[in-house]
């Protein structure tokens, strides 16, 4: 049975919970109930689990170290009133919460396979500590990725790798899940909703990773991406799509798949993609970049245009100054497509606010908020929370003091 969570005790309008009792495993503030509240926003930040960016700060470190580190995250969502947060809990076939279908994660003890010592369940405690803080917890899959270029641990024996490789592709530096295969779909649901029936998630939540962003050989030529043997498989099987649309079709199947499953088992349970920001370019026209309908076969648009998810967060990773890839253009867009009851956020890049490559300065993305909140989206997703909690070039303070003064209720707890 699915533990009471914050949902059951924050009321019909699912408000904020903000509690005056001591939390069991961290030393945390005590808050106060607010006397007002903001409108309604989505509140969002990622925390990103692989390669350590965010949590833990690095493999290996005592359990008590991780709790600590996980709660200052949520201290930090919790200080600027967000009101969710994603976690990453699936990174490339492994699992950072007690799987029984797919092995520990390095990120965590640095050795795959291996759980923390003493045992606990990151999971577990994360949805625990988040809801004390009155921030939804959405678990953040990545479905296909079987194997990242930088792991560095020995594969465990029940990592797909090793149980199925004849459902893996190399490609360039990475292992792939291939997506025309129809047990990875298969697997792939069936983790994700193991974690839907046994934990008190909020939602669950794919980033931008389908199909493989292009990669190239030695002599700087495209690697194709080897589904011979599914492709072949399909057409014998009386498929007629061509070999682009059967690409979108898998991974279309695979969204809806997981729409009907994940409100069949929890109709409170939210899904949200946070796609490539770019639907195709030239939409709008002057647009230029990346083509992930063609060159990733993911259709974010018709997700959304299906009622298959509850919010979609295209990643506007770019300035305003930056014409072909303008943010004030391309939100404008996705705006403007008719989305039905998707609710669309950006996905805002905090952490190039004072990158040594982009260094745009916290006045562009000043800029960017209060665009999003002139053209009407109804919230912002940060990328990521660990530059929240450093206050990385300002951002925390400008959260803090001009955008989210009091807790708000998420848009879709006052539309129930």
């Amino acid at each position: 049975m699915r533990s009471v969570g914050h949902r059951s005790l924050g009321g019909n309008l699912g408000l904020p919970l903000i509690l005056t009792l001591p939390l069991l495993h961290c030393s945390a503030p005590k808050w106060e109930e607010p006397s007002a509240l903001d409108p309604p926003e989505l509140r969002g930040a990622w925390i990103a689990t692989v390669n350590n960016i965010d949590w833990p700060s690095e493999p290996g470190l005592p359990a008590a170290q991780q709790r600590e580190e996980l709660c200052e995250l949520l201290d930090a969502a919790a200080d600027v009133n967000l009101n969710m947060v994603i976690l990453q809990v699936r990174t490339a076939g492994d699992a950072l919460y007690d799987s029984p279908l797919e092995p520990w994660s390095e990120y965590l003890t640095g050795e795959m396979g291996e759980a923390p010592d003493p045992h606990y369940d990151p999971l577990e405690f994360a949805i625990e500590e988040a809801h004390a803080r009155g921030l939804e917890l959405h678990a953040w899959f990545n479905p296909y990725r079987a194997r990242y270029h930088t792991t560095v641990s020995d594969l465990a024996p029940n990592h797909i790798l090793a149980t199925r490789p004849d459902l893996v592709r190399r490609y360039g530096r990475h292992f792939w899940c291939d997506p025309g295969e129809p047990e990875v779909m298969d697997h792939t649901v069936g983790v994700i909703l193991d974690v839907v029936r046994r934990y008190d998630i909020d939602g669950v939540h794919f980033d931008d990773y389908f199909y493989p962003y292009p990669e190239t050989d030695a002599e700087g030529n495209e690697i194709a991406f080897d589904d011979d043997a599914s492709w072949r498989r399909y057409r014998e099987g009386g498929g007629t799509l061509e070999r682009d649309d059967w690409r979108r079709d898998n991974v279309n199947r695979l969204v809806e798949r997981l729409s009907h499953e994940i409100r069949a088992i929890d109709p409170d349970c939210r899904f949200g993609i946070s796609p490539f920001g770019i639907w195709r370019p030239g939409h709008p026209p002057g647009i230029e970049g990346f083509d992930q309908w063609a060159q990733m076969w993911a259709d974010p648009k018709h997700w959304a245009e299906q009622g298959w998810l509850d919010y979609l967060a295209p990643q506007l990773y770019w300035p305003t100054y930056q014409a072909p890839q303008s943010y004030s253009a391309l939100l404008r867009w996705w705006l403007d497509q008719e989305l039905g009851d998707t609710l669309l956020v950006p996905g805002n890049a905090t952490y190039r606010v004072a990158d040594e490559d982009h260094n745009w300065g916290v006045e562009e993305y000043d800029l960017q908020m209060r665009l999003t909140r002139e053209m009407g989206a109804p919230g912002n997703i940060h990328y990521h929370l660990g530059n929240i909690r450093d206050n990385w070039g300002g951002v925390r303070d400008l959260l803090r003091t001009r955008y989210y003064h009091r807790p708000a209720p998420l848009p879709w707890a006052v539309r129930e």
